[in-house]
């Protein structure tokens, strides 16, 4: 359990909180430090959260909150490329954009 202020916004203190998630196995050893997946509320739907779990490989599930898919539809086809493809190494993001073209 971690205590803040009223008036402090939760995910600040969203890493350190699955830093000290212990998930118990169910037979002889040490307990795992990674949990399969994380449900959270759109309060932890910013970017920092996100790539926390990304980087730790923990699979998750956080609804979008609706002005940040509405920016999203503004831009249009100039939003960016998908997640997937720019986390990929060069030469297969490149691969990737040739075979998108064709």
């Amino acid at each position: 359990m971690v205590v803040t202020p009223g008036q402090r916004a939760d995910c600040t203190q969203f890493e350190p909180v699955p830093e000290k998630i212990r998930v118990p196995r169910t037979g002889p050893g040490r307990p795992r430090k990674t949990p399969d997946s994380v449900a959270a509320d759109k309060a932890y739907s910013n970017g920092p959260c996100r790539a926390y779990l990304r980087r730790r490989g923990i699979r998750r599930t956080i609804p979008e909150k609706a002005d940040g898919q509405a920016a999203r539809l503004r831009k249009g086809s100039r939003g960016g490329c998908p997640v997937r493809v720019l986390h990929r190494a060069p030469l297969t993001r490149s691969r990737a954009v040739t075979a998108s073209r064709r």
